[in-house]
């Protein structure tokens, strides 16, 4: 093999539905991914060491070892503990939370269908590896990130700009929301909504444009704020927006939020 050839990035496919997995499988090989997959993750764990995979791609709702389960059990071994878990999963407002919880890298909803799937793993490994620029949602000036809160939401956009450790300004716009949220090497540094600043900007942000219909995000790169205002971590805040979302939802009855 000619030494200046890459190889194809291997994905790991951990999925009990065959015909899912097929279509996925599919999807990621015209993307230029070499696939293997398998129903079992016991399997999965016992070929790691002598298979080793760019990314493992697991489904939620297994009955032995779901991606939930994965992540403790990778990262345990220094061999595997550099292979990140991108949960495979069925949607929900909890379910990106519920991943990253669970030490996984990344959450992948299986209602976006094999393209959009193969898209996203295809982003994902370039910002592991590259930094963050997923392509496919640059704007036509190839310089900043855009797109609609309707294709992802906004824990979405925030985990992968922190785990990516990026410099910039996220602006987000929503309905009524108009907010702008800062970043420093992959750490939150300030937040402003309306008359809120800091924290509480954070939180007031993710908790009205988490799962909306409508609204549109745009980052852009370099952008830093003068003063700091953000004390904890971006998914300490997630986590409070959604938990008060939860509770928002139990207090209305019917989970609506306004």
């Amino acid at each position: 093999m000619n030494p200046t050839v890459s190889t194809p990035a291997k994905i790991l496919l951990i999925d009990a539905n065959v015909f899912l997995a097929r279509r996925i499988t599919e999807a990621l090989k015209l993307e230029g991914f070499e696939v293997v997959h398998t129903t079992q993750s016991g399997y999965a764990l016992t070929m790691l060491e002598y298979d080793t995979p760019s990314a493992i791609l697991c489904s939620t709702s297994l009955r032995e070892i779901s991606a939930h389960d994965l992540p403790p059990i990778i990262h345990a071994d220094p061999k595997t503990a550099h292979i990140p878990v991108i949960a495979l999963g069925d949607g929900g407002d909890q379910a990106l939370m519920e991943a990253f919880r669970s030490g996984c890298a990344d959450y992948v909803d299986k209602r976006l269908g094999p393209e959009l799937i193969a898209a996203q793993i295809k982003t994902f490994l370039r910002s592991n590896s590259e930094g963050f620029r997923p392509v496919q949602m640059l704007g036509s000036s190839d310089e900043g990130l855009s797109g609609s809160l309707s294709h992802l939401d906004l824990p979405g956009v925030v985990q992968m700009l922190v785990h990516s450790r990026q410099t910039g300004s996220l602006s987000v716009n929503s309905g009524e929301i108009d907010g702008i949220i800062f970043f420093e090497n992959g750490n939150i540094t300030h937040a402003e909504s309306g008359d809120r600043i800091g924290d509480d900007a954070v939180v007031h942000i993710v908790k009205y444009c988490n799962g909306v219909e409508t609204g549109s995000y745009k980052f852009l790169p370099g952008e830093s704020a003068a003063t700091r205002t953000v004390l904890r971590s971006a998914t300490e805040l997630m986590l409070e927006a959604l938990r008060e979302l939860d509770e928002a939802a139990q207090d209305n009855g019917d989970g609506g939020f306004r």
